[in-house]
């Protein structure tokens, strides 16, 4: 998903009909990305219930696969698969307080300041842009560096402050456009209390583009605390994906050879990140039907580029 400063007048989804939502839950990448992202959330929540205590140390040191560990043993004997089931708890659960504190933040500066106007849409738009010009790595990892004993929820805290700014922008743009709607005008006419209207009138035309902002603010939270764990700034006495990449690191495990430690948090991380901007992808469509007519274009294109070349290989024989 591309969020940009300079928006056009958004093309936002108002009564679906049957095709439309039809043509939506066929879509081939939403599956795709459901579909993964529902197997992973699921080893996520299900996966710690039947695993052991992941600190717990065995007496037979670094182990690859086995009928007794699926996935092996760090140095310290400690069950690769329990701390991945953890750690992918862990991970889910900084994407989901992210997601949830990006979403009422970038609400409240961006699509309530943008319908009330005035000095209030000036105020928050000048706090926003702010936060938006601060840099945010470098800023997580001096308030990290600073907090000796970091829990998740700190963590989560410190990722979603540097994370909303962009899409509160973004929202403030398309509520612009909307509070000047036919139905909103009429709806305030018709004598609406001004809540009311930003309920009922406005907030369901962008239900689309804050999913899509939600999920971008999931996946910068999952990589950015992967970042910093991996940094050794991560949160303290926790598993998560960025967590098993540092002592897997500090345990020399690329260089023992030793894959089964490092890969399963990696390529974790790189399909949970793949099903979310498969879903992402698919919300982008909704929004802009342009981009649907670009891809089935683009798919054409395609196609008959093959036939021409295969057409060519049958004159060359």
């Amino acid at each position: 998903m591309t969020m940009t400063t300079e928006l056009a007048e958004p093309t936002i989804p108002q009564d679906q009909s049957p095709i439309e939502v039809r043509r939506f839950t066929r879509n081939r990448k939403l599956i795709a990305g459901l579909t993964l992202g529902g197997a992973i959330v699921s080893f996520g929540l299900l996966g710690p219930i039947f695993c052991q205590d992941p600190s717990l140390v065995h007496d037979q040191g670094l182990t690859g696969p086995g009928a007794e560990h699926w996935l092996g043993t760090t140095q310290t004997g400690q069950d690769v698969l329990a701390q991945l089931a953890y750690g992918t708890r862990g991970s889910l659960a900084v994407g989901a307080i992210v997601g949830v504190l990006t979403l009422i933040l970038s609400t409240f500066f961006g699509v309530v300041g943008a319908y009330a106007g005035g000095w209030v849409d000036d105020l928050f738009s000048l706090f926003t842009n702010v936060v938006l010009v601060i840099p945010g790595l470098p800023l997580v990892i001096v308030i990290s560096s600073y907090v000796p004993d970091k829990s998740i929820w700190l963590v989560s805290l410190v990722l979603a402050i540097t994370s909303w700014a962009g899409s509160a922008r973004v929202l403030r743009g398309y509520t612009l456009s909307l509070r000047n709607r036919d139905y909103v005008l009429a709806a305030r006419v018709a004598g609406e209390k001004r809540w009311r209207v930003l309920a009922v009138e406005i907030l369901p035309n962008l239900i689309p583009l804050l999913a899509s902002q939600v999920i971008f603010a999931v996946i910068f939270a999952i990589l950015g605390e992967a970042g910093l764990s991996y940094l050794g700034l991560g949160a303290s006495g926790s598993f998560t994906w960025g967590t098993m990449l540092y002592y897997a690191q500090n345990g020399l495990a690329l260089r023992l050879g030793a894959w089964w430690w490092f890969v399963p948090p990696g390529l974790m991380l790189a399909l949970f990140g793949a099903a979310l901007s498969l879903i992402n992808f698919s919300i982008d469509e909704v929004i802009d039907p342009r981009l649907r007519n670009r891809t089935r274009a683009a798919r054409k294109s395609w196609r008959m580029s093959s036939e021409q070349l295969s057409k060519a290989k049958e004159a060359t024989l």
